[in-house]
């Protein structure tokens, strides 16, 4: 599919459930770029990425990543979930439809260890209070002990939730995005 059909695709979404996205198009390559460079490509054997909709980072990751690695995708949207499995080929990829407070039992099922890396770019600002705190939780004992979150997000609604979950958390800012972005590098 072609990027102005993902472009519509992600658009149309979020029209539809606009609480499940935050942004009326997919980051900019600015933002990818930001993001993905703070992953020690190495060492990434286990990347899990929370919300990836349209695919615009899950595909940048499957460039990146080692050619051992998994990239597992959890996307609440059936449609994206649908999108995803039909248009990127790549046996790395494992699209698990569901929610960002299974990601332990989404590995386990996919009989894969703990992650190295999770990135994140669901609107926490739309998610209640409780459901962010328990995503914090889980997504911590999803991580390897050297392992990392790394979140995306157009305000600081989430930053109270990483400070009381990680022992560490670094910000940067992508000002070429729309919206512009905070980025999160949070450590266990």
């Amino acid at each position: 599919m072609g990027t102005s059909s993902q472009v519509l695709l992600f658009a149309r979404n979020f029209f539809r459930h606009p609480s499940m996205l935050g942004s009326l198009v997919p980051s900019s390559r600015f933002l990818v770029n930001d993001l993905l460079t703070q992953l020690d490509w190495e060492r990434a054997r286990v990347v899990v990425e929370y919300g990836p909709g349209v695919g615009t980072i899950t595909q940048e990751l499957l460039k990146r990543m080692r050619p051992d690695a998994v990239l597992v995708a959890i996307e609440l949207n059936q449609e994206f979930v649908q999108f995803l499995e039909e248009e990127v080929e790549d046996p790395r990829l494992r699209v698990v439809h569901g929610s960002a407070r299974s990601v332990r039992e989404a590995l386990s099922r996919l009989g894969l260890p703990i992650a190295d890396y999770i990135i994140s770019g669901i609107p926490f600002t739309n998610i209640p209070a409780a459901m962010r705190f328990e995503i914090m939780q889980e997504s911590r004992q999803a991580l390897q002990p050297d392992g990392a979150l790394l979140v995306y997000q157009f305000t600081t609604t989430v930053l109270p939730y990483l400070e009381s979950s990680f022992s560490t958390v670094r910000q940067n800012f992508q000002f070429w995005n729309i919206l512009p972005a905070r980025i999160f590098y949070c450590t266990p």
